[in-house]
């Protein structure tokens, strides 16, 4: 039986999502920042919170962490090489490492590059990845911590998991991603597409995710870093993936739409 998977908007605009088997009643949040929106989702269902599942250790994921398990006794699980930085976690993982909810198996991907120690969670069952802030529709994060080459790394590891795979990252960034890449790629039919269609679901109130992996392998030029035409819109034939990715990383940090 698939997970439920929920969306839960908190502050500006990042999303938490909440995890829930049917089949266990088990049930598991990612990144709460906010415990507000976790606790009025559970209670409207009757779900107690058994897990926290924490990408990394920014403020805006992991500032519910306390008030969530002073509430429901929840597990905290997170990366080992954010151990310093992350608020007390039960259990400390790393790539290649096993986590459940209910019946449903996740394996940890260490993708460092927005931060050092950040991790995702790839749930091969249900297609899900849930990839905190190192990729989003149409973009990635920020470089924080990470190298390019890291970051580039990180990228190309999750463009090889399968098409059918389910993003679900923690923010609603996807309109001004496409403002970036359609800058980029302004002959693309399909990504000029697309934006009605974003556009359109922003203005509904509606999140724009998850997305779909293969398009993100069509329509998002961070993982289309190794793509010549991509090397060559940011004025950088014949250079690597790790440079181009470099170059488009420092022209979105400074692109105003």
């Amino acid at each position: 039986m698939p997970l439920d998977i929920l969306c839960l908007p908190a502050f500006d605009d990042n999303y938490i999502w909440l995890l829930h088997c049917p089949e266990t009643n088990r049930t598991a949040a990612v990144d709460p920042g906010d415990p507000a929106v976790v606790v009025a989702a559970c209670e409207a269902r009757g779900w107690t919170l058994d897990q926290i599942l924490l990408t990394h250790h920014h403020w805006d994921h992991v500032d519910g962490v306390a008030p969530l398990r002073e509430r429901y006794g929840c597990t905290v699980t997170g990366a080992a090489a954010d151990s310093h930085r992350l608020p007390a976690p039960d259990r400390l993982v790393q790539d290649g490492d096993t986590v459940t909810v209910g019946t449903a198996r996740a394996r940890v991907m260490a993708v460092p590059g927005h931060t050092t120690g950040h991790i995702a969670y790839w749930f091969e069952g249900e297609s899900a990845l849930f990839c905190g802030d190192t990729l989003f529709s149409l973009g990635c994060g920020r470089m924080f911590e990470g190298t390019a080459a890291q970051f580039w790394s990180s990228l190309t590891a999750l463009r090889a998991l399968p098409d059918e795979t389910r993003v679900f990252c923690t923010h609603e960034y996807t309109l001004s991603n496409w403002q970036f890449a359609h800058a980029i790629s302004p002959q693309d039919e399909a990504l000029s597409a697309l934006g009605d269609r974003i556009r359109a679901r922003r203005e509904q109130g509606q999140p724009t995710l998850p997305v779909r992996l293969d398009d993100e392998k069509r329509l998002n030029p961070f993982l289309r870093a190794d793509d010549p035409a991509i090397a060559a819109a940011v004025g950088l034939s014949g250079q690597d993936g790790t440079a181009v990715f470099a170059a488009l990383r420092q022209q979105k940090n400074t692109f105003k739409g």
